[in-house]
């Protein structure tokens, strides 16, 4: 065998000393590969959960790296000493040409030690919101929400996010903490509608939809309080009343989860169609435009417009 280094290292050019750190280190970096494959190949045989598959292997795709860089930095550790003015030179002008890169590092260490969120969360960073689906060294991706969607369902569009985002914009989170949102829903009527009665059927309508929601809220709020300075006096749904240009307006405010908002407001107005339908003295209000012609022999008449 040392024969054979010997030839290569003649075959080269290289020290022999080089030649063995060389091949120690793709030694190194070929057993962890390897070991990589084998671990994932069990634990895919163990479980088909998704979520357990996906922590498995981003794990291991962190953990394999850090590993092979210490080992591989153990066996260049005393050629390392010698160049280290060299290195140190060398690493301060990296910094500066990769200052991007080493900011999307730095923010991914954030995103694992200060969880602003994590895979499965509903966030939104910037102008763009969706689901976060994977986290990796430089860059976050999120299964987009919202954009030409209405009611935060999902555009199938996978947007990649560069980590050093959390850095310079801010993080909203609907999941972590408090897994509920406020949603608003507006019912405009006409002035001549009996609205106090109106009023009655919306507030029994979210009462009925809105009975778990209060429960287990009040116990995500408290459990919330514990890391957040989260209060709330009322959790329970409530209908406002105002006045608009065109009509009376009443809002319903309640509590939902924010994946299943669409999926509430559908319920809702299912209940709200079917319940006005059996009252004539409930309409709906809606813009209109008035204007008035004058006929030769008819004289002024009304038209009224969408």
């Amino acid at each position: 065998m040392n024969k054979v280094f010997e030839f290569w290292a003649e075959s080269t050019g290289l020290p022999l000393e080089t030649l063995s750190k060389i091949l120690l280190s793709l030694t190194i970096i070929l057993f962890l590969y390897l070991l990589k494959i084998i671990v994932l190949r069990i634990v895919w045989r163990q479980t088909k959960n998704v979520k357990t598959r996906y922590q498995w292997k981003r794990s291991i795709s962190f953990i394999m790296p850090f590993l092979g860089l210490i080992l591989v930095g153990s066996v260049w550790l005393q050629a390392f000493r010698q160049f280290g003015a060299f290195l140190g030179l060398f690493s301060a002008g990296l910094a500066i040409a990769l200052k991007d890169p080493l900011t999307n590092l730095a923010g991914w260490f954030f995103i694992l030690f200060r969880h602003p969120f994590v895979v499965g969360d509903r966030v939104q960073i910037a102008n763009h919101a969706g689901d976060v689906i994977d986290i990796r060294l430089f860059q976050f991706t999120i299964l987009e929400i919202g954009n030409w969607v209405e009611a935060d369902q999902s555009t199938g569009r996978i947007i990649h996010l560069p980590n050093g985002k959390v850095f310079t914009e801010p993080q909203v989170n609907y999941s972590t903490g408090f897994d509920y949102i406020w949603n608003e829903m507006q019912v405009r009527l006409t002035f001549e509608s009996n609205w106090e009665k109106a009023k009655k059927i919306l507030q029994d309508i979210i009462n009925q939809r809105a009975e778990n929601i209060d429960r287990a809220a009040e116990r995500e709020i408290f459990e919330a309080s514990k890391n957040f300075m989260i209060h709330y006096t009322h959790l329970t749904p409530y209908v406002y009343t105002s006045i608009k240009e065109f009509g009376i307006q009443l809002t319903i405010r309640y509590l939902c989860n924010p994946r299943k908002r669409r999926g509430t407001e559908n319920e809702i107005w299912q209940d709200i169609l079917s319940q006005f339908s059996n009252h004539t003295d409930i309409q709906f209000a809606y813009p209109t435009t008035r204007f008035y012609t004058r006929g030769e022999s008819k004289g002024e008449q009304s038209h009224t417009s969408n």
